[in-house]
């Protein structure tokens, strides 16, 4: 079948990113002779200096691990709420919603204590080593991919009227970044440098002290002081008002990365591992547990139906019963029974209600505000489509590509999110998807060159729901990798940014692999990711102002038009959109019996690149 590029295949080590210098850059480090967990790192680090609308220092990054011989592991970057983050609090302020931009939205950071960790546990590099392409490109300069420009375009009046430091580093000279044109952020490069420099001093040749220290400067030194001083400062947000934030020293400095076991699930001879239900990852396993034992054929109206009614059922699962603040009932939420009882609420019709299960027969609870945008309450909002203000809350052809950033004039954003898959010659394997600190989430903090987090706006101001605003709790993240092993082998890392669009987008790749036929002695990556995708929005958007789109779906215009047809004949609301719109993911494999490895990228943005040899 046809393919925008090749799957492609070697021995030697195998990348796929969500930008091209990424992509590259851990591959030097595997040339260089770092493992794939050196590699990850580095290309972490340069995305947030090439993508950083997308993701920056102070977001957040949950990764799937796979040992060579050893255990699958989550390496938890999601920060929790600090100890000020109370329902009350917020709703002291008149606030009925987290604001989707300023510090009152602020994690505490997760993101660069996860790629410390994940540098001193399994790497062997040094924190120099694998920050010197960051550094260098943040120092010496590259030339942006254009969206970042027409991001910082959307938010320039507020830059420049409310946001001075970010206007310093994304407006200099009044001028947005441009493709073609070096662009720059020596303050980054500077934080970089001064954090190297102190490490070293303090761990001297310890390559595991050198991390240990930066991981404290970053939670307790120069580094810390500075995004504390931020968070106090008042900040224009998204509820039209200034507001300060209650990150603290004392939350940076109580809070640190950690390893955890996979949520799994079993289907036809594979596994598939993903983050707990502190994440919607779980809510791709349940999408596999819902499927009946024998499947359509697959890209048929009923397949796609099929897959579309799944989603809804698991997404209103994730909505009820999914966070940190409560114990998830996965056990029940995957098992066969339930899942059964689920399956045959789906009809040959399109549903458009928002129907939680009940695990265990207890009842579900579902916020105000997700009651009222299943109701028809309140308008439709959804990431990647203009917010309101912008332009029509549809997503029109020649739009902005679902997954992709959307920001108003008042600061209003979903934030997008970038994914790495790496796997090495010794057969280590990581899948990580960074997210969050966002160049349109708060200010630039002066000092350093980046900003705080919004993460937080995902969680709800209900008391009493497992997505509760809760100090030290998590708030449910849409960021989910995913790592699939066959016959207890681990054999593919694979993701995609997209908000909660990612799993959606996730199953149909996998899908896709699994049971279409092998080509070229492996599973076709560059195919699964090429075939025609889609999303739907029946369920409350995980990003302000959280909206929900019954009945909805949206299809790339190369779907097979008597598909489409045959799905509109069933009630399902289809918009088609342009025909390389959605998804962006990346892949990377394992064949465990000859050692090929392959790796293949999304061609969708014209970013994405695999690399290997």
């Amino acid at each position: 079948m046809f393919t925008t590029r090749p799957t492609l295949q070697g021995t030697f080590g195998m990348v796929s990113s969500t930008h091209w210098l990424a992509s590259q850059s851990a591959m030097a480090v595997l040339e260089d002779g770092g493992n794939a967990y050196d590699a990850a790192v580095a290309a972490g680090f340069v995305l947030h200096v090439v993508e950083p609308h997308l993701n920056g220092p102070a977001g957040e990054v949950p990764m799937i691990l796979a040992p060579k011989d050893g255990e699958v592991q989550v390496l938890c970057g999601q920060g929790p709420a600090p100890e000020g983050a109370t329902v009350a609090h917020y709703r002291s302020l008149g606030l009925d919603l987290v604001p989707g931009t300023g510090p009152l939205a602020a994690a505490v950071p997760g993101a660069f204590d996860a790629w410390m960790l994940l540098l001193r546990d399994h790497g062997t590099k040094s924190v120099a080593e694998v920050l010197r392409y960051a550094i260098g490109y943040a120092e010496d300069g590259h030339a942006p991919v254009e969206r970042i420009g027409q991001t910082i375009e959307t938010v320039r009046e507020l830059f420049e009227t409310e946001w001075q430091s970010s206007a310093d580093v994304y407006l200099p000279g009044g001028k947005s970044p441009m493709p073609g044109e070096l662009f720059r952020n020596p303050a980054l490069a500077a934080t970089w440098r001064r954090l190297i420099a102190e490490a070293e001093k303090t761990g001297g040749d310890d390559r595991t002290a050198q991390i240990d220290a930066a991981r404290k400067i970053w939670s307790e030194g120069f580094i810390a002081e500075a995004m504390v001083r931020q968070a106090a400062r008042p900040t224009m947000d998204t509820s039209g008002a200034r507001h300060t934030g209650p990150l603290t020293a004392a939350d940076l400095a109580g809070w640190s990365a950690s390893y955890e076991a996979p949520a799994t699930y079993d289907w036809n001879g594979w596994t598939l591992a993903k983050a707990g239900g502190w994440s919607q990852g779980p809510a791709f396993l349940q999408q596999l547990a819902l499927l009946p034992a024998e499947l359509p054929r697959y890209g048929s109206a009923e397949y796609v139906h099929l897959l579309i009614e799944g989603c809804k059922l698991a997404m209103a699962d994730r909505e009820a019963w999914y966070g940190d603040a409560a114990e998830v009932p996965l056990d029940t939420l995957l098992s066969e029974p339930y899942n059964a009882e689920r399956r045959a609420l789906i009809t040959d019709e399109a549903s458009y209600e928002l129907r939680p299960g009940s695990p265990g027969g207890r009842t579900p609870v579902l916020s105000g505000h997700a009651h009222a945008v299943a109701a028809g309450e309140a308008g439709f909002d959804a990431l990647g489509v203009p917010a309101a203000g912008v332009g029509e809350p549809t997503v029109a052809k020649g739009g902005a590509a679902a997954g992709e950033p959307s920001v108003a004039a008042d600061g209003a954003t979903r934030g997008d999110t970038c994914h790495i898959d790496v796997v090495d010659r010794w057969g280590n394997m990581v899948s990580a998807t960074p997210s969050g600190g966002w160049l349109q989430s708060n200010p630039v903090v002066p000092e350093l060159g980046f900003p705080l987090g919004t993460r937080l706006q995902m969680a709800w101001l209900d008391e009493g729901l497992p997505n509760s605003l809760t100090p030290g709790r998590r708030p449910r993240t849409t960021l989910t990798p995913s790592l699939a092993l066959r016959d207890g082998v681990p054999v593919m890392a694979f993701g995609t940014p997209g908000g909660d669009q990612q799993d959606q987008w996730q199953l149909h790749f996998f899908l896709a692999v699994a049971l279409r036929a092998e080509a070229r002695g492996g599973f076709d990556l560059q195919g699964a990711i090429d075939a025609p995708n889609w999303h739907n929005d029946s369920f409350p958007g995980s990003f302000f102002p959280r909206g929900m789109r019954p009945g909805s779906v949206t299809v790339e215009e190369r779907m097979d038009p008597e598909v489409v047809e045959d799905l509109r004949r069933r009630g399902h609301d289809v918009t088609v959109g342009d025909p390389w719109s959605e998804g962006r993911l990346c892949a990377v494999a394992r064949d465990p019996e000859t050692g090929v490895l392959s790796a293949a990228a999304n061609p969708r943005g014209m970013q994405g690149y695999a690399v290997g040899r």
